[in-house]
């Protein structure tokens, strides 16, 4: 009998232990989302917000896809969904904003990546940014990135007296590479923004999202099947498998202080980091180029002085089967960015239509170190810039933090079930 006891305490303690710790304050949060663009699991991800709703103050959800065809009738489209399953949500908890209030702090930012400069136009979106940031309030806005930074380096322009009253955390990785210019402007200009940039550890939560067990694959099938609209709509979004790439952002505002990243928690543990690495060319380059992943990459190119304005888009390079617009500075300068998640060596091209411009050919290795050794050329970061551990005993995948993410997995999808029970028609 004692040793029974003993074993009842052993597990209620184990589940204290690795038990989710509530914020205690409801954090003020802003969705930034590229949903309908480039990957529908934006939609899984904002499924999940919708159903975990009345844990934040949501002030503001934008569209902003930087590349692909998303809008904010996309954001409209799930916040209907929600709507006909709130009597159910309600009836289980309290808080959950009104779809009349959800809709009228959607809006639509910019479609489209910014030029080299990092900014263009104010946008709905980024206006609505401003409007939030500048609100009295004793805690931060917290602005949770799914896509690209360009309304958020927008308002960063047109208002930098907000940088004190937000703090980022942005899934990067594939979304630096959308938003190249909008990011190399925050990080050169704002270097004391609180920025949390999560390269890789969110893919701790989607690597093995295809694995046949019932918190991946199965998970569907298991939990969502038959229950609720948003159920239903769910298999639309890779026939149901829970990729959920942008999911940490909201995990980490749901579990215990988001005030300290280097903490363990449900979104990642991170670390500071004090330069963010940008290498420059000022020639074609070879295998023998290497560069940090993630990073940003500026070729740069002299050619002929020609009579259109700076900034304008005029060339482009062509690398791993996708093409960057590259812009003409002045000067016969001309320059185009890159930025990728992807390992090895990539062959590239740099081409133009303009009379006289040299055509490039070269190759650029890209090896798995983050942030990697420190260049003159370097973005300085302030003291609080936060990113992936490079601790390798929390890699998986070759995944930077992979691990701070991955363990929390399971309790998080745990939890999320008991809410899909509550939608069972």
């Amino acid at each position: 009998m004692n040793k029974v006891v003993s074993l009842l305490l052993l597990l209620f303690t184990v589940s204290i232990l690795s038990a989710q710790k509530p914020v205690p304050i409801k954090p003020r949060i802003l969705i930034s989302t590229d949903i309908g663009g480039t990957d529908p699991d934006d939609n899984q991800s904002m499924a999940h917000f919708l159903m975990y709703s009345n844990l934040f103050e949501t002030e503001g959800l934008i569209s902003s896809p930087s590349y692909g065809n998303g809008s904010v009738s996309e954001i409209l489209r799930m916040i209907d969904l929600y709507e006909k399953d709130l009597p159910k949500l309600k009836k289980q908890a309290s808080g959950f904003p009104t779809p009349g209030y959800l809709r009228s702090i959607t809006k639509q930012g910019r479609s489209g990546s910014a030029p080299y400069c990092g900014y263009q136009t104010a946008t709905e979106g980024s206006d609505w940014i401003i409007d939030c940031a500048r609100k009295e309030s004793t805690q931060p806005l917290w602005i949770l990135g799914w896509g690209g930074l360009d309304d958020v380096a927008q308002a960063l322009h047109d208002a930098p007296d907000i940088q004190d009253k937000i703090r980022i955390y942005w899934i990067g990785g594939p979304n630096k590479k959308w938003s190249t210019n909008s990011y190399a402007y925050i990080v050169e200009n704002f270097p004391n923004l609180w920025f949390i940039e999560n390269n890789a550890s969110y893919r701790g939560f989607i690597a093995n999202y295809k694995q046949q067990d019932e918190f991946n694959a199965g998970y569907y099938d298991t939990f969502i099947h038959g229950r609720g609209n948003l159920g239903n709509d769910f298999y639309n979004y890779l026939k149901g498998n829970t990729k959920l790439g942008d999911t940490p952002s909201l995990l980490y505002m749901m579990d215990g202080n988001p005030n300290d990243p280097i903490k363990e928690s449900w979104g990642g543990s991170f670390t500071k980091f004090t330069h963010s690495p940008r290498i420059i060319y000022d020639r074609p380059t070879t295998t023998q180029d290497t560069v940090q992943v993630y990073s940003i990459i500026e070729f740069r190119v002299k050619g002929p002085e020609i009579s259109i304005p700076a900034d304008s888009a005029c060339m482009t390079m062509t690398i791993n089967k996708q093409t960057w617009n590259g812009f003409y500075l002045g000067d016969g300068i001309y320059v185009v960015r890159h930025s990728t998640y992807s390992l090895g060596t990539f062959p590239y091209t740099i081409v133009s239509d303009i009379p006289g411009f040299p055509n490039q050919e070269g190759e650029i290795t890209i090896e798995n170190v983050w942030p990697g050794k420190i260049r003159e050329t370097d973005y300085k970061l302030g003291n609080n810039w936060f990113t992936d551990r490079d601790d390798e005993n929390l890699f998986q995948k070759n995944l930077h933090g992979f691990k701070t993410v991955s363990k929390w997995r399971i309790d998080a999808m745990t939890d999320w079930a008991k809410r899909w029970s509550w939608l069972k028609y």
